[in-house]
């Protein structure tokens, strides 16, 4: 077959994908409602079964056929990253903050980011390969090395292992793509696969809302601040969030500060649930980007912010 058929062809091949799976009527497992089960969080999922993109998902990382081992494990957990249960790499580097080009408006101090947010990072800055994990399913399968640095020999013992990649949203940089190969926009991308740009952060933090930045001490009238309320959270000390059904407690779905080096600080998780909160009733969508509500007229944002 002559290179102009194959190209011809591959190009009729893409013009279908795009006509199938374009827009919003693409199939979707990810229906946003219900459960983490149902949401991108969810890492064993892939486009439905028979879709034309089902099997190629394999060989980007390990399916362990469970949704919560891809973040957490009950034995064996990384002691050292202060999220409950740990069970991803987590490298260290040094991320770009916010600070570094935005000064004018800030009044306090940013760090390096926190634990809380860290482990959203292990995923979105891109570098680290989706299936890195400590102590995949079953017994015998754990790699304490694993913590913090990605051993991609320990990942291919997984039982019948596919994958040949085991890729980052973005492991190495432009040289290497890894799921923006695909899940772009660029040249070479597939018109089947979804955009996740929106979800790589990168390691430059500077075009973000701040993170492991302090909240400040002085709030309520005649500042630019609300004034969140305070709970007991035992050996992290007190924990400020704004409690807007007003219960004394801190609910999945309220804006909350982080306790890192006895200081309250703004994280990824102070604003986004990585498990979704629901919307309305039991069972509604969940708010969009695993908001922990509405930013609706900028809900999110006046939660903190006196404007």
């Amino acid at each position: 077959m002559s290179l102009k058929k194959i190209v011809v062809g591959f190009a009729i091949l893409l013009s279908g994908m795009a006509a199938v799976y374009g827009g919003t009527t693409r199939p979707s497992k990810f229906t946003n409602q219900g459960g983490i089960a149902n949401t991108r969080h969810n890492l064993t999922q892939a486009p439905p079964a028979g879709g034309i993109n089902s099997s190629m998902m394999a060989f980007s990382r390990n399916d362990y056929g469970e949704i919560c081992v891809y973040c957490h494990t009950p034995h064996g957990a990384d002691a050292t990253t202060k999220v409950p249960l740990w069970n991803r790499t987590t490298v260290a580097r040094t991320y770009k903050t916010y600070n570094e080009l935005n000064t004018s408006s800030l009044t306090q101090a940013v760090s390096q980011p926190g634990a809380n947010s860290l482990s959203c990072l292990s995923c979105h800055d891109g570098q680290t390969a989706v299936d890195s994990i400590i102590n995949m399913p079953g017994s015998g399968r754990y790699d304490a090395s694993q913590a913090s640095s990605v051993n991609l020999d320990f990942l291919t013992t997984w039982t019948g292992d596919p994958a040949v990649e085991h890729m980052g949203l973005r492991r190495g940089g432009e040289s290497d793509l890894g799921c923006m190969s695909c899940h772009s926009t660029g040249p070479g991308n597939m018109p089947a696969a979804v955009d996740f740009a929106p979800a790589l952060m990168g390691t430059d933090l500077t075009n973000d809302h701040p993170v492991g930045i302090t909240f400040p001490t002085a709030v309520g009238p005649g500042t630019e601040w609300r004034t969140p309320a305070t709970i007991s959270k035992g050996v992290l000390g007190d924990t400020k969030f704004f409690d807007d059904d007003g219960d004394g407690s801190m609910d999945k779905g309220e804006i909350r500060m982080y306790t890192t080096d006895a200081l309250q600080k703004v994280e990824c998780a102070s604003c986004h649930d990585p498990h979704g909160v629901p919307s309305g009733g039991p069972g509604s969508a969940f708010f969009p980007t695993f908001l922990r509500k509405s930013n609706t007229n900028s809900g999110v944002c006046l939660t903190c912010h006196n404007k």
